[in-house]
């Protein structure tokens, strides 16, 4: 498909990138995804201040046995950048992305997310809970906070000298996510990070979503007890990135939500587990919920 107008000049080394890059002219403008493999779809939710580049070695290690999509949201990767009228909120991020799923028809679904792409990704499936087969959850929360690290990074990168920064210098990319990094990352592929958000303007949404920790507790609280009342004998696996220091302790709020989830530590994995140990996740997703499963979870 033609790039659209309005997305950023950016294309992404084929080498690292692999897919056919896809656009879906949703409500809000023309939202990126890949849509890569056959089998039961397995729907990826990036976070901040990613896109769906984060999954690159996880679809390639699992399109031969899923229907790997993942998309980015309006404002970030290569989707378009919305009007001055799109706040950047998670949940106009969720209407916008669902508007994707539905046009998709997608049916016995797997959804995983992490960071912001816990919440989207779960209001997107808990709307849609009798399409939904499974989650994967890594690396996040789907609550309002009421104190600890992700309040308090909240705060941080909502002060004004932090959103100069971010909207300014970038500094959410680098060096904020560039230090995060447990795994090898080149500087080929961390371009990819950088490359999308060459201007102020393209960071917009890479500074609200900071904000959105605390401004969002509303619709985080409606969406913890659809999530809890939607999805309470749905299959969850937890793949948790142990060397996360804002979100490591949150594994146990999971547990204690949901006792019966199956739990895969990684070690050597930080914030972006899907960038240190793709292998490894990925593996856990087949393992739970690939084609030798489908007769035992019908």
């Amino acid at each position: 498909m033609q790039r659209p107008s309005g997305v950023v000049d950016f294309t992404p080394d084929p080498e690292l990138f692999p897919f056919e890059s896809r656009w879906f002219d949703s409500s809000v403008g023309p939202i990126h995804y890949i849509d890569e493999g056959e089998g039961r779809p397995l729907i990826l939710f990036h976070g901040n201040p990613d896109w769906s580049f984060l999954y690159r070695n996880m679809v390639i290690e699992l399109r031969d046995r899923f229907r790997c999509i993942a998309m980015d949201y309006p404002g970030f990767g290569l989707s378009a950048h919305p009007g001055n009228g799109y706040g950047y909120t998670p949940g106009e991020h969720a209407a916008a992305v669902g508007e994707l799923i539905d046009h998709l028809d997608l049916h016995d679904a797997i959804v995983m997310g992490a960071d912001w792409g816990g919440p989207i990704g779960l209001d997107v499936a808990s709307r849609r809970s009798d399409r939904v087969a499974g989650l994967v959850i890594g690396n996040t929360w789907a609550w309002p906070t009421e104190g600890g690290m992700l309040r308090f990074f909240s705060r941080l990168m909502s002060s004004v000298p932090l959103q100069r920064l971010i909207k300014r210098r970038n500094f959410f990319v680098d060096p904020a996510m560039k230090r995060t990094f447990e795994g090898e990352v080149t500087d080929a592929e961390f371009e990819h990070y950088t490359a999308v958000v060459p201007t102020p303007e393209h960071r917009r949404g890479i500074a609200e979503f900071p904000k959105q920790i605390r401004a969002a507790a509303p619709w985080l609280a409606e969406l913890e007890q659809r999530v809890l009342t939607n999805f309470a004998d749905t299959p969850l696996l937890l793949v948790w990135g142990t060397k996360d220091p804002v979100f490591r302790s949150i594994l146990a709020d999971w547990q204690t939500r949901f006792p019966n989830a199956e739990v895969v530590r990684l070690d050597t994995a930080s914030h972006y587990l899907q960038e240190d140990e793709p292998e490894q996740i990925a593996d856990a997703i087949a393992r739970t919920y690939g084609p030798d499963t489908n007769e035992d979870r019908s």
